[in-house]
């Protein structure tokens, strides 16, 4: 397998609280679904993973649902592992509610996980410092050892990849930003409707 061949796993998955239970999936920002922003961000990736309810998408995706469902990121993120068809070597796990990621946040995330030996992996940091567990890339060999001895069910990323050693990839901009409230999803249209201009 290339250096540089991943696969991805989307997480559409969360209840959306914050936003009165809308499938944040399904949400449109510039003409495209959250989903298509997302599959947009990882299209380079060898196979795509969709964990969530299935829709019709403009590209090729497997979808599969954590069992029981409502189990979380790190349950989502394992059930996407075991729905590939050719298991990667290496995985890009993206939350569907980042519209700003694109194909070059996934390249450098891509590339820093693989540029220093014996890293697990590396994680897009936001600009007050915060780690973005939902948007990084990670060994798989290295994801599934550190969740062999727990439940996946209720288990944050957090605690699932506190082990990996991770390269730490700073934002470029707002992409680390991810959408939770109506504000954000203003913040997040204006910005498009900008960008447009």
């Amino acid at each position: 397998m290339a250096a540089d061949t991943f696969g991805a796993v989307v997480l559409t998955g969360g209840g959306g609280v914050r936003l009165g239970g809308v499938d944040k999936a399904s949400i449109e920002i510039g003409g495209q679904t959250l989903l298509e922003h997302a599959l947009g961000a990882v299209v380079e990736a060898a196979e795509i993973v969709v964990v969530g309810t299935e829709v019709p998408t403009s590209r090729p995706a497997t979808f599969t649902r954590e069992d029981p469902a409502g189990g979380g990121p790190a349950a989502g993120l394992l059930a996407g592992l075991d729905a590939f068809a050719r298991r990667p070597e290496r995985v890009v796990v993206l939350a569907v509610d980042m519209p700003l990621v694109t194909p070059d946040t996934v390249r450098r995330l891509v590339r820093a996980s693989g540029e220093e030996p014996g890293h697990d992996g590396a994680v897009l940091v936001d600009a007050s410092g915060r780690d973005q567990y939902l948007c990084a890339a990670y060994s798989v060999a290295a994801i599934e050892e550190a969740a062999a001895p727990a439940s996946a069910h209720g288990l944050s990323m957090r605690d699932l990849v506190s082990g990996l050693r991770l390269a730490r990839v700073p934002a470029v901009g707002d992409e680390a930003g991810d959408l939770d409230t109506w504000e954000d999803l203003a913040r997040f249209r204006d910005a498009g409707a900008q960008a447009d201009q």
